[in-house]
């Protein structure tokens, strides 16, 4: 009974470290696939009927064009800490032609500036607006030990349909846009700031493959010791005279 325990522990972290391998080299490929696709030239934002096919691994930080007029007064702020300290972000939503919105995250804005963007005063939404950024996936439940509160407008994730659904947007896209690209120039007092997508993945899967493939050398060096004691306790124990 011990032994069948023993190689099925075995068998069984083997197979786990083997698998995060395989995780580690999908995850590889997909981050050399996004810094390929952040690169590329700017396409329509998805449409009403492809909002259903939306999803991270094809559209994830895809660059894209959206024309629209923005619609100030349903601005939220949401909580941001970025290399240029802690603040906010800026999300407006900005309505197409056909009566959709988008969600965009118009920039970074210090926490001394949030007065003057909630709601959005800066009279953005008198003309049509053409965007150009990066399609994010909605960041649902908000952000860590802190949900996001709708009824007092406190936002600490871009939770899409969370702010949607506050703000009274009837058809608003699953995701939304992160105006401008990194490294783009922009003025150096300008906010909200824009083009500070961090693109980031998290990638641990050869520590999860060592630990898993270190157990399973631990279940053979105990696997090696009980062997090891059970021929000593069968040996004969030498007579004495």
């Amino acid at each position: 009974m011990l032994a069948f325990v023993g190689v099925a522990l075995f068998v069984s972290f083997l197979g786990l470290g083997t698998w995060q391998l395989q995780r580690r080299a999908w995850k590889l490929d997909l981050i050399e696939r996004v810094n390929e696709r952040v690169r590329a030239a700017p396409v329509a934002a998805p449409a009403p009927a492809e909002w259903p096919q939306v999803n991270a691994q094809q559209h994830e930080y895809l660059p894209v064009t959206l024309a629209g007029q923005f619609l100030p007064q349903k601005t939220v702020l949401a909580q941001a800490v970025t290399e240029l300290g802690a603040g906010f972000w800026v999300l407006t939503p900005l309505q197409a032609a056909d009566g959709s919105q988008t969600l965009v995250n118009r920039g970074f804005i210090p926490a001394g500036e949030r007065q003057a963007w909630q709601p959005d005063r800066s009279g953005a939404g008198d003309a049509p607006q053409t965007v150009t950024g990066l399609l994010r996936m909605a960041e649902p439940g908000g952000g860590f030990l802190r949900d996001n509160d709708a009824a007092q407008q406190r936002w600490y994730s871009r939770d899409v349909a969370a702010i949607a659904a506050a703000q009274g947007l009837e058809r608003a896209a699953p995701y939304f846009i992160d105006a401008g690209r990194p490294g783009q120039p922009v003025a150096a007092q300008a906010w909200p700031r824009p083009g500070m997508t961090v693109i980031s993945f998290h990638n641990s899967h050869l520590v999860y493959a060592l630990t898993w493939y270190g157990m399973a050398a631990m279940v053979l060096v105990a696997a090696a010791v009980v062997v090891r004691w059970e021929r000593r306790r069968s040996q004969p124990e030498p007579k004495t005279l």
